[in-house]
């Protein structure tokens, strides 16, 4: 990883250059640079600490002033929690991955000793524009790399020490590897988003990582492709069937481990069987846990009956903006809705399509409740806070997709990857199929697990042995 001031033109150039010499790195020289970035990391966390702790210092006192919100402050905090150690695992985790690109997909026989192959490859150079998360810099480094692409990544000012201090830390990391110093860029020059984002030419795709402004006004000022998603309004549905001490536990999870969180619960819609038996109880240990309950006309009605006059006084009514609103904070909506078919009009209507969840012992109303609400991740029984990618078994994660192509839910090494179409004939051309011509074949082949690039169609040991020289030689070169 470079730190640079260079112009964003040719931070971009650089980055193509770099993420061709990566695409055909081998499996061992990106694990290879994995490794080196984790131990140094763990041998720097002091030193990336004490640059977290100047970021937190100024974040607070803008926190006080109004300048800055407390959600954004929570996420900085690298020191918090574990989040340090959590981050290091995350490095390990991709590095134990398996490799995503070229891998063949999908064979097809066109005609004899014509074959096609879908094959996985990168997509080549990542534009990451985020807010406070320090840790972002150590989670995209290693998901980039593992897949083979280049990444030029842009932070907010209000992390500025701690993205230094990790980006040297990786940069120094990366110089004794086989990796292209130029295949990781920490852009440090201010003012130079709007510019990245005019340069289709060379960057892929980009990824924003922040609140709502930010991805909107990336996604309102750029044609290239952009990954991500702008809110996480994410719903929970109770039903009346779904027993009491673990739905508290669930809906806890949800609003209270981490209100900052995108997958934070934001709503809870409840059925009327519900608010009179399952809700008081959970509304009891949300109230206890310091959430303040906005509640519609019938929630508010039923839990002032249902529950002790000093945790009723507690409540307060909702209003419609309520169930449209991120709120980050120890905040909840609750509605009442008639059955599961009202809770998936309101989800696919109010939700932000994040993570959307039901609470129901009945398998008919939960694949009902799947099957029609429209987001990148739909749970029956659990809290919308497992929507990551570590917990998904990615390793880490580059960030959570609300799109509907190419990547959805929590992205993670396959979210950054794409395919190629490989065909391998032997002398055939257009002209020789057709009327009167020779016939196509469009016989479906199982996908042979062999080597790298050999994956194409590899007829025979000879062949296999070409790539494997190939590949071995591009590696080499790229070093």
């Amino acid at each position: 990883m470079s730190l640079t001031n260079a112009t964003p033109l040719e931070v971009a150039r650089a980055a193509r250059l770099g993420s061709r010499k990566l695409a055909v790195l081998s499996t061992e020289h990106r694990n290879a640079a994995l490794t080196a970035i984790h131990q140094a990391l763990a041998d720097g966390k002091d030193a990336v600490l004490a640059a977290n702790a100047k970021d937190l210092d100024a974040a607070n006192k803008a926190a006080e002033n109004g300048t800055l919100s407390q959600s954004l402050v929570k996420r900085l905090d690298l020191g918090k929690k574990g989040k340090y150690e959590d981050m290091l695992q995350g490095i390990l985790d991709v590095r134990e991955l398996e490799d995503p690109i070229n891998k063949t997909t999908a064979r097809t026989l066109l005609d004899d000793n014509l074959t096609l192959s879908r094959t996985t490859c990168p997509i080549g150079v990542l534009l990451i524009i985020f807010e406070a998360r320090p840790e972002v810099i150590a989670n995209i480094s290693a998901l980039a790399l593992k897949s083979g692409n280049a990444a030029i990544l842009k932070g907010g000012k209000e992390s500025s020490h701690s993205f230094a201090a990790i980006a040297s830390i990786i940069s120094s990391a990366l110089s004794k590897t086989a990796v292209p110093s130029d295949c990781l860029q920490l852009v440090q020059t201010h003012h130079v988003i709007a510019d990245l984002l005019k340069l289709d030419e060379y960057i892929d795709l980009c990824i924003p990582r922040g609140g709502n402004k930010l991805v909107r006004m990336v996604k309102d000022t750029t044609t290239i492709p952009v990954l991500g998603h702008a809110d996480g309004i994410c719903c929970t549905y109770l039903c009346a069937d779904y027993p009491p001490e673990k739905a508290t536990k669930v809906i806890l999870d949800a609003k209270v481990s981490y209100p900052a969180g995108c997958n934070a619960l934001e709503q809870l819609l409840v059925s009327p069987e519900a608010l009179t038996t399952v809700l008081p109880p959970v509304v009891t240990a949300l109230l206890q846990a310091g959430v303040s309950l906005r509640c519609d006309g019938p929630s508010l009605e039923a839990l002032r009956q249902n529950l002790d006059a000093q945790s009723a006084a507690l409540l307060q009514p909702a209003s419609d903006a309520d169930f449209d609103t991120e709120f980050l904070d120890l905040i909840l909506a609750i509605k009442t809705v008639a059955d599961v078919s009202e809770a998936i009009t309101h989800i696919n209507a109010h939700s932000s399509h994040h993570t959307d969840a039901i609470l129901t012992l009945s398998p008919s109303t939960a694949q009902s409740f799947i099957a029609a609400v429209d987001s990148s991740s739909v749970y029956w029984n659990t809290s919308t806070r497992m929507a990551d990618g570590q917990r998904y078994g990615f390793g880490t994660e580059v960030g959570i997709s609300t799109n509907k192509i190419h990547s959805r839910g929590p992205v993670g090494l396959e979210g950054l990857t794409i395919y190629k179409w490989v065909l391998v004939g032997d002398g055939q051309a257009s002209v020789d199929y057709g009327s009167g011509g020779r016939k196509w074949k469009h016989e479906k082949l199982s996908v042979e697990d062999v080597e790298g690039a050999g994956e194409w169609t590899a007829r025979n040991e000879e062949e296999r042995e070409v790539l494997r020289t190939f590949r071995a030689g591009a590696g080499a070169e790229s070093t």
